[in-house]
This record gives structure tokens, sequence and C-alpha cells, in this order.
């Protein structure tokens, strides 16, 4: 959803751009929440701005409309990023360059067989709802699995598919 945005510049808007909220008090700005961060923080956001202002014009574009698609976001729908986020974040180089590859093998599809595989997996889930709930069961368990049982739960799953 968010594109190519590096999880950094997307911290350095989220920050920027995120208002603190009280209670009948005025939201501090940005630069006064920049002054109560640790000084280890603010190089990083710092670092970052530097990285967002090195970017092409087109690219500060596309990182600001990503930027407000993701503010406009319902908050669960941000937490499942989050999430997904911090889970990719803790795959090895491997991991992440093979779910890197896919990506892009799904985005060099059409976008008519894209929607094509999207809609026979919906069908799917709605002829056998009880795969449905298997399925959400087995993301919900994966999810609170620890890097090493993920690690053994593929290794198994790899062997399964080798002695098919």
């Amino acid at each position: 959803m968010l594109g190519r945005m590096t999880a950094g510049v997307l911290a350095v808007a989220l920050f920027i751009g995120v208002p603190a909220f009280a209670a009948n008090a005025p939201a501090p700005t940005a630069a006064e929440r920049f002054e109560k961060l640790p000084p280890e923080q603010k190089e990083a956001l710092r670092a970052k701005l530097r990285e967002f202002k090195a970017m092409s014009p087109e690219e500060q574009a596309r990182v600001r409309a990503n930027l407000q698609r993701w503010r406009q976001l319902p908050p669960e729908e941000r937490e499942r990023l989050k999430t997904n986020l911090r889970d990719f974040q803790r795959l090895s180089p491997q991991e992440r360059q093979a779910v890197r590859e896919q990506v892009r093998e799904l985005r060099g599809l059409t976008p008519e067989r894209r929607g094509e595989l999207r809609e026979r997996v919906r069908a799917y889930l709605k002829e056998h709802p009880e795969r449905r709930e298997q399925m959400l069961e087995n993301m919900r368990r994966w999810r609170q699995m620890s890097q090493e049982q993920r690690q053994e739960a593929r290794e198994r799953l790899r062997e399964r598919r080798r002695n098919k």
C-alpha cells in the first residue's frame, strides 16, 4: 500500500505530521515534540530528513502522496500495516529478498490477472468459511510465534513439500 517508502521516511512523516492529543491542551508543535526527543532519536530523524531531501521531486511527491493515503487509513488498517512492517523487518535478509521477489512477480502480473487471483481466493474462502477461519487462526498463531518458531515451521513446511 505504501509503495517503496522507507520505514524511516514514514517515521519522520508520522512524527512531524501526527499531533499528540491531550485533553483541553493545545497539541504540541512538531518542533516542541522534536525538542523532547533523546539526542540519538533527533539524529536519526535528521538523517531521515536528509534522505528525504536527497530524493528527486517526483520521489518526494510520491512519499507525500503515500503519507496522505496513510493518514486516511482507518486505525485498524494502520495497525495491520505496522505489524506487517515489523514482521518484515524481523525476517532474515534472504527471507526479505524472497518476499521482495514474490511481490515483484505479483506486480508483474496484469491488473486483470491480479484481480482474477484475488477473486478466486475470495470465492474459495466464501465457499469454505471454515477454511477462512482456519486461515485467520493460522495468521494469528503465526504473529504470536517467535522468530525461531517461525523458522522451524518454515523448515517443516519445506520438508513436507519435498516429500510430496
